[in-house]
């Protein structure tokens, strides 16, 4: 009997949507998404510094998580230089070198 209707499903109500609620679902999907930043004690700093050493001198590959405005990046690569003065980490990509805060660094494991 209803074998011919054709129902265009949910494409019917986005009509109805008002810009006011596609901003508001958005935003809730940014917060379901937001990461809090760990805390770290002085033994995990230490462990992150030693990986970070033990990569820079063996010149091993490197996978580094960093935190940026609730979110976790990871990067690849081989650490070329660490800059004191800057507190930053030059990691050699196969794309490109990037500078990254010590700051943001969150995990570091040597790639063997």
């Amino acid at each position: 009997m209803y074998k011919n209707i054709r129902d265009r499903g949910t494409k019917k109500w986005t009509a109805m949507m008002l810009p006011e609620h596609v901003e508001a679902l958005r935003e809730w999907m940014a917060e379901d998404d937001y990461v809090e930043k760990p805390e770290f004690d002085d033994w995990e700093l230490i462990l992150i510094q030693e990986e970070i050493e033990r990569s820079l001198q063996s010149g091993s590959p490197v996978n580094i998580q960093t935190w940026k405005d609730g979110k976790v990046i990871t990067f690849e690569g081989v650490i070329s230089r660490i800059d004191i003065r800057l507190r930053q980490i030059l990691l050699v990509t196969s794309f490109e070198t990037t500078r990254i805060s010590v700051s943001d660094v969150i995990r570091v494991q040597v790639l063997d």
